[in-house]
């Protein structure tokens, strides 16, 4: 499975807005610089992570935005079902209806399998624990 660049960027982001917790609020473009994505881009993501509760902003000059949640209480998982609509690996894993070979399919149950488990190993780890280990700058 390849992960979007929505998601990429927007782990990118989050841990961005997570190496300044409990700090002032963060301007987008900021971040944009930091980690060399374009701002556009970043205000698509945003629209997301806002919209799922998991930042909040703030407009004007002293505005931008921070996690509304400490990042040892977000995990990757919960980051990459928000910005991939919470997409399966194939639509038919989850919407059998879709496929008319869904009924006897033997490989739609492996897909399930292998999103179930790629998730599972997401939702193992925070923004916290990628802070402890990983320069995000570089990322």
């Amino acid at each position: 499975m390849k992960l979007s660049s929505k998601s990429r960027y927007g782990t990118r982001l989050m841990l961005d807005l997570a190496k300044h917790y409990g700090g002032e609020f963060i301007q987008l473009k900021e971040i944009a610089g930091r980690q060399g994505i374009s701002l556009k881009y970043l205000e698509q993501i945003m629209i997301s992570l806002k919209k799922a509760k998991y930042v909040k902003g703030v407009r004007g000059a002293k505005g931008g935005y921070k996690l509304s949640k400490a990042p040892g209480k977000i995990t990757v998982g919960e980051i990459v079902a928000v910005l991939e609509s919470g997409s399966p690996m194939t639509e038919c894993s989850e919407n059998p209806e879709v496929c008319e070979r869904s009924e006897s399919c033997p490989t739609r149950v492996l897909w399930k399998e292998a999103a179930d488990a790629l998730f599972e190993r997401l939702n193992t780890v925070t923004l916290a624990d990628l802070l402890k280990g990983f320069d995000i700058g570089q990322g």
